[in-house]
C-alpha cells in the first residue's frame, strides 16, 4: 500500500545494469573507460520476482550506454520482452 511501490503494480522482475571493473590491455582501455574514468565492463542482468536470474549480458565496454547494451540485448542475443510490459528507457 506504501505509494512509493505503485510504480512496480504488476511487476515481473527488474533490470538493471552494473559496472564491473576489469584489466584490459592498454591500447583497450580508452573504450572500457566509463563516465567516472574507471576501466570495467557494463553488464545487464534481469530478475525474476523469485530473484532468479533470467538473462545476463556481459562483455561491454564501460563507455558503452545502458540504452545500447539494452538494445543490443533485445534485436541481437534474444532477450525480449512479454508483450504488452511497458518497458523504459
Amino acid at each position: 500500500m506504501d505509494e512509493r511501490w505503485k510504480w512496480f503494480k504488476d511487476c515481473l522482475g527488474a533490470l538493471d545494469g552494473t559496472h564491473i571493473k576489469v584489466n584490459v590491455l592498454e591500447a583497450d582501455k580508452p573504450r572500457y573507460r566509463n563516465r567516472k574514468g574507471d576501466i570495467t565492463t557494463n553488464v545487464l542482468g534481469v530478475v525474476a520476482p523469485d530473484m532468479q536470474f533470467i538473462y545476463v549480458l556481459a562483455g561491454w565496454e564501460g563507455s558503452a550506454a545502458d540504452s545500447r547494451v539494452l538494445r543490443d540485448a533485445l534485436f541481437r542475443n534474444g532477450f525480449s520482452v512479454p508483450q504488452g510490459i511497458l518497458l523504459r528507457l
